[in-house]
């Protein structure tokens, strides 16, 4: 039954991907269907970011009360919803709405199930299961571009991802039987320790816990201010041919998704503070081949590369947090980092769009550089506090 459990854990991660990289691959249609400027595409991606960060804040109530399984099963259901309402949505305005359930179903359901894979299953898992994630993203535009090929439009291509959320949703209601009850936690003398939920300012008060959410905002500022500026350096600064950069930029999301398939098995050598350090370690060498002066061949190598790197930090900083500040306390940092990792993911990508434009984009390395710093220091900060 856990293996069966583990089953769908894992469509549930496909499930988290799927729509994340819809709204990038059909809103070329929709903003010309809709009849509003290209950017404001920001302001439904803003929307759902917020939704999405509540959520996370609130994941540690959420779960406790409900339990992952239906806190999962309930959070695919409202994405389920949402996805639907873009489906029938013929108005801007109306697709802002349907953006409030999109991001509240996201935020609530990544932070459960992150700590739920953490306190129940080994590191390989979680590697594996993030690297499911990345699968999710890659055929949910795949799915979008065959429907709209196919004489369909951007709705139908919602329509489709809706439905197969809904499945899911009853996958997940029919395994609620299966999702075990959060670990019982009991004192020296074996008596049960009795935890309530913590709020925002007691997390802070924990030792290691600002250090630990800094980290996670500083790799989810890199990982996203690389994906979407990667080809713009290319093609701007290395003199690559557009279609080239776009083709080899796709490669640090290919690095992510095969390293996470190769840090599971990793992790059953190395542990999780090994892994996050080597994973730094590579990203530090793309960088550092991004900028020498020895052909574009080479730029292109160092995306992978960074990719490559990126790939155990995501998974094994969540995976290491009930080892840092023990199950009880899990849900409530897991839920912080998810928050910290999507105001990352929202503020840094923009400001060195802004220092693109007003100075040079040749500053991507040295912009990743200094954001890569701040997370090893935040990290090993972290491994410093929680091991003494």
């Amino acid at each position: 039954m856990f293996q069966l459990l583990l089953v769908i854990i894992y469509l549930s991660f496909i499930s988290l991907g799927l729509p994340d990289s819809l709204l990038g691959a059909a809103w070329p249609s929709m903003y010309q269907e809709l009849n509003v400027p290209i950017s404001y595409a920001g302001a439904i991606s803003m929307i759902i970011a917020f939704g999405t960060i509540v959520s996370s804040l609130q994941s540690d109530r959420l779960t406790r009360r409900l339990g992952t399984g239906k806190v999962t099963a309930i959070s695919v259901g409202m994405t389920a919803l949402a996805l639907f309402g873009f489906s029938i949505s013929s108005s801007f305005w109306v697709l802002c709405l349907w953006a409030i359930p999109y991001g509240l179903g996201a935020g609530s359901v990544d932070a459960a199930l992150n700590n739920y894979v953490a306190l129940h299953y080994e590191s390989r898992h979680m590697s594996w299961l993030h690297c499911m994630w990345g699968v999710g993203a890659s055929v949910g535009p795949y799915i979008m571009g065959y429907v709209m090929t196919g004489g369909g439009s951007w709705s139908g291509g919602y329509r489709v991802i809706s439905i197969l959320q809904i499945v899911l949703t009853m996958i997940l209601l029919f395994s609620l039987p299966l999702w075990k009850n959060r670990p019982v936690l009991a004192d020296a003398d074996g008596q049960e320790v009795q935890t309530k939920a913590l709020s925002i300012r007691e997390v802070f008060r924990i030792r290691g816990a600002k250090e630990v959410m800094i980290c996670f905002f500083c790799y989810c500022a890199l990982e996203q201010t690389t994906g979407l500026w990667a080809s713009s350096y290319l093609t701007l600064y290395k003199g690559v041919a557009a279609d080239v950069a776009a083709t080899f930029a796709s490669l640090f999301y290919v690095g992510i998704t095969i390293g996470r398939a190769l840090s599971g098995f990793l992790t059953m050598k190395f542990d999780d503070v090994r892994m996050i350090r080597m994973g730094e370690c590579l990203i530090g060498l793309g960088v550092v081949i991004m900028v020498l002066p020895f052909g574009r061949e080479l730029a292109l190598a160092g995306f992978l590369i960074i990719g490559l790197g990126c790939a155990p930090i995501y998974p094994c900083v969540i995976h290491s947090t009930p080892a840092h500040f023990g199950a009880e306390r899990s849900q409530a940092i897991i839920g912080i980092q998810m928050a910290s990792a999507y105001v990352g993911t929202c503020l840094m990508p923009p400001v060195f769009g802004l220092i693109a434009n007003s100075i040079s984009v040749a500053l991507l390395p040295v912009y990743l550089c200094i954001i890569l710093v701040l997370m090893i220091v935040m990290h090993e900060l972290l491994v410093k506090k929680t091991e003494a």
